[in-house]
């Protein structure tokens, strides 16, 4: 069963469980994989839905983040809820350390040597550890082993 096929039996299993959050959240992450196929007029794979989960994973802990210090405990909970309900469709994430040997493996294949070189190192890189790792933290630790 691919992740659109276990979203689409996770969204039946939570309507007829009436889990008003799971099935609201699995409604959201359909629509947002029906629109960007709808968009684009593409089938998107597995890596493509990874990639929507990630974004909306991402737009809940910036929530979070905004939200942490104005006492709206209600929201704070719901994204937070959300968060660990999109986690558990989430490919697990790459330590730190397997993603410095995955940058390094790169930094070889696309014969880099400085910091000039690190839009050709995330060119190979990307398809490696697109969903599996955060961007930010990619970026920090190819700019540290470049420069």
């Amino acid at each position: 069963m691919n992740i659109k096929e276990k979203l689409l039996e996770d969204l039946k299993d939570a309507m007829k469980a009436k889990d008003t959050l799971r099935k609201d959240l699995l409604q959201i992450i359909r629509a947002a994989v029906l629109q960007v196929e709808k968009d684009q007029q593409i089938t998107l794979d597995e890596s493509g839905v990874f990639e929507i989960l990630a974004k909306e994973h991402k737009k809940r802990a910036e929530t979070v983040t905004e939200l942490a210090g104005s006492g709206r405990t209600d929201i704070l909970e719901k994204n937070k809820a959300e968060m660990d309900l999109i986690e558990t469709y989430l490919p697990a994430q790459l330590s730190e350390a397997e993603i410095e040997e995955l940058v390094r493996a790169a930094i070889a294949k696309a014969d880099a040597h400085s910091a000039r070189d690190m839009g050709t190192v995330m060119k190979v890189l990307m398809p490696d550890v697109k969903g599996k790792a955060d961007g930010k933290l990619v970026n920090t630790i190819v700019k540290r082993l470049l420069g």
